[in-house]
């Protein structure tokens, strides 16, 4: 079931660095902004067999008795345990894992602890923007609940995975697992990897992968996350999925050209990979050979008819390629598969009005109102209103 292999940029260590933190966010003073959603914030804390340290890392609450953090950090551990950081701190056991989502590195851990001990945090609902400030609490180095603040450099897409926000604080050891929060104190990413390519690039998942995350009908146990662990490593398309996960590691960075050579790798180990052919149509798109990437678009709803990502990509495809007839039907299949995702309407909105369609682009705007107003916006500034 699960494989996990650690990318070796994840064991190199930058310099910890704290800047000055504005004064003032969103009416609170920083000091009380902190104060309202430190106690979300916990220490994650793995042991091995023979009871020592193996590992520590962050997490924070999004349910009563659950975790979210980054499923490389409890991942070979044969217990963990998590500390809080209100007041003098509290240490409760970690039942097990309730939730694990393998391609976003995150898990849901179950804890052992009253219900009322839980401070949940504040999801945001839309991804922040470029310039946006953000800030980070974590457990860097095991110094618990240290703070450390940046801005937002850059939001980038990773088709299977959603929104990366690259992020200027500093992030180091025992920030896995750390909420990235905007000055509002709501939660907009979760601290996932940090390499070095020249300069620091520390980056977040979006915070609404969280949503794909749904409890399980029983817990899984550290033991038994160490069997599926071993077994994936003997599945016959193993070799397949080590190209494909390393694909997605160049993506978080933008390396479109080093992610494509993976993923063409992937599907050339294993044909019937929908969701690298997916990935080998994005990376097409992005170096602007929209023709290849219908190729690949169309062989990956062949596997999977009813991909509401091939199929919104194949519309990119063909919106980039100018054919605006045939993206705006992809588009439309989409849509009707996924009508609550925002992103497939604004696409449609777009196809509509290179047809010269305003209302059918006004028809999707007013779709949008609900789902996403920060899209709802940029559609209305396009078609002129």
């Amino acid at each position: 079931m699960l494989k996990r292999k650690l990318p070796p940029w994840l064991a190199l260590l930058p310099l910890l660095v704290f800047a000055a933190l504005p004064a003032r966010a969103e009416g609170q003073s920083l000091p009380e902004l902190i104060r309202r959603v430190k106690p979300s914030v916990v220490s994650v804390i793995t042991y091995n067999s023979k009871g020592e340290v193996a590992l520590t890392g962050s997490g924070f609450f999004v349910r009563p008795g659950q975790v979210l953090t980054n499923l490389h950090v409890v991942e070979g551990a044969h217990r963990a345990e998590i500390r809080t950081f209100e007041g003098k701190g509290k240490t409760y056991a970690v039942a097990g894992l309730s939730s694990v989502d393998e391609d976003g590195d995150l898990a849901i851990l179950s804890v052992e602890m009253p219900a009322e001990r839980t401070n949940v945090v504040e999801t945001a609902a839309a991804v922040p923007e470029e310039g946006e400030r953000i800030f980070v609490i974590g457990n860097p180095l095991r110094l618990e609940g240290s703070v450390a603040d940046g801005i937002v450099s850059a939001v980038r897409e990773v088709p299977a995975l959603g929104r990366i926000v690259q992020i200027t604080a500093p992030i180091s050891h025992g920030n896995s697992g750390s909420p990235v929060f905007n000055m509002r104190g709501e939660v907009v990413g979760i601290v996932t990897i940090r390499v070095m390519n020249g300069q620091n690039i520390n980056l977040a998942l979006g915070i609404s992968r969280l949503s794909s995350l749904r409890a399980g009908e029983r817990l899984v146990g550290f033991d038994e996350l160490a069997r599926g662990a071993k077994k994936d490593e003997q599945r016959s398309d193993s070799i397949s999925d080590w190209w494909y996960r390393n694909g997605l590691n160049s993506l978080w960075l933008g390396n479109y050209d080093s992610a494509l050579g993976y993923f063409e790798t992937a599907v050339n180990k294993n044909p019937q990979r929908a969701d690298a052919w997916i990935q080998v149509g994005f990376c097409k798109v992005k170096q602007g050979k929209n023709h290849d990437a219908i190729r690949a678009f169309e062989q990956a709803l062949r596997l999977r008819p009813n991909s509401y990502e091939a199929l919104n990509k194949l519309g990119d495809a063909y919106y980039y390629a100018g054919n605006y007839y045939k993206a705006l039907d992809a588009y439309k299949r989409a849509v009707s598969l996924r009508p609550d995702l925002a992103e497939g309407h604004y696409n449609l909105g777009s196809a509509h009005l290179e047809l010269g369609d305003r209302a059918g682009a006004l028809q999707q705007a007013g779709l949008l109102k609900a789902l996403d107003a920060t899209l709802h916006q940029k559609l209305l500034r396009e078609i002129g209103r």
